[in-house]
């Protein structure tokens, strides 16, 4: 494996959550892949979770990770090509990649979008270019548009809290304060469209996902009808797409709290699990009896980001 971005790259989904299986059960089996490796964390963006189960992932191959945080531990850097840098950003990605990667065997990149020009965080501007000038194989750790490490454990969680072969998985969206990237919800509905799930998704007019990632899945406008018999909610804010209207791309379009999800939103599932990938704005995004309840997975669904995280280093370091 050259590069994890996107659920095609995993391969197969049944012998990826077996490796999963195993991983989980016996995580430090595979400390020999990674002796005298170096992996390097690179994040333009805050983190925990991210951050944190990257190293764990990296200590349980015998690897050492390098953490740098762009723009605190370094120079800013500038990302876009032919521009005058007469600004704040001292060093350009373009020589800043290839020395990053001269120090590592592996590199993990956390970019989020800028929600200012679609184009531009569509295309995966940053991104591509640690696959070009970097010569490395390049885990995405949250880009402009997708967050697989997020989506792969999220999967896991459900292969383990799965009461029935096909449980139906509800993808609604959830009010928030401020403006957020779809990279999280359209992995997610990406790697639900390649599962073995029954997956819909629900949100209000205007937040429709891009088709590269949504597919085929239906959309129901009528939050309480794609609820019903739900056996998995998974909620999630996320900004205007800009796929109807490109203008409006990066907006907030709603704040309607009718949509946060409480208690009357999950009695109508099938005794639903909630799912959230954290951080998540209690009692906007979810109410507290819903995320307190035994119901709720999002610790351990953080927990196997561990677990996804390992799997590609893994397949990587094993590819090397």
């Amino acid at each position: 494996m050259k590069s994890f971005f996107h659920v095609s790259d995993i391969g197969d989904l049944g012998v990826a959550l077996e490796e999963a299986r195993q991983v989980k059960a016996t995580p430090y089996a595979w400390k020999h892949l990674g002796e005298d490796k170096t992996i390097m964390l690179v994040f333009f963006n805050s983190s925990l979770r991210t951050r944190l189960s990257s190293q764990k992932a990296a200590l349980n191959l015998g690897m050492n990770p390098i953490v740098l945080n762009i723009g605190q531990d370094s120079w800013k850097l500038e990302t876009e090509m032919g521009v005058v840098m007469d600004g704040d950003k001292s060093e350009h990605l373009r020589e800043a990649i290839p020395v990053m990667t001269s120090y590592c065997d592996l590199i993990g990149i956390r970019s989020f979008a800028g929600l200012q020009d679609r184009a531009f965080d569509y295309s995966e501007t940053v991104l591509r270019q640690f696959v070009e000038y970097g010569g490395k194989p390049v885990i995405s750790l949250e880009s402009a548009t997708v967050h697989p490490c997020q989506a792969f454990a999220d999967l896991i969680t459900i292969e383990e809290y799965r009461k029935k072969k096909r449980p139906k998985v509800v993808l609604t969206w959830a009010p928030h304060p401020r403006a957020l990237p779809q990279a999280v919800p359209n992995s997610f509905a990406e790697w639900m469209n390649a599962a073995d799930v029954d997956f819909v998704i629900t949100h209000p007019r205007g937040y429709e996902l891009d088709s590269a990632f949504a597919g085929n899945a239906p959309v129901e406008y009528d939050q309480m009808k794609a609820l019903e018999g739900a056996d998995f909610v998974y909620a999630k804010n996320w900004s205007c797409p800009g796929v109807t209207d490109p203008a409006q791309y990066g907006q907030i379009l709603s704040k309607d709290m009718g949509w946060t999800v409480d208690a009357a939103h999950m009695a109508v599932t099938n005794n639903a699990y909630f799912m959230h990938c954290l951080p998540v704005r209690r009692n906007m995004i979810v109410s507290d009896e819903v995320i307190d309840a035994p119901t709720s997975l999002v610790i351990p669904e953080a927990a196997n980001r561990a677990v996804s995280a390992q799997v590609v280093m893994k397949r990587m370091l094993e590819s090397l």
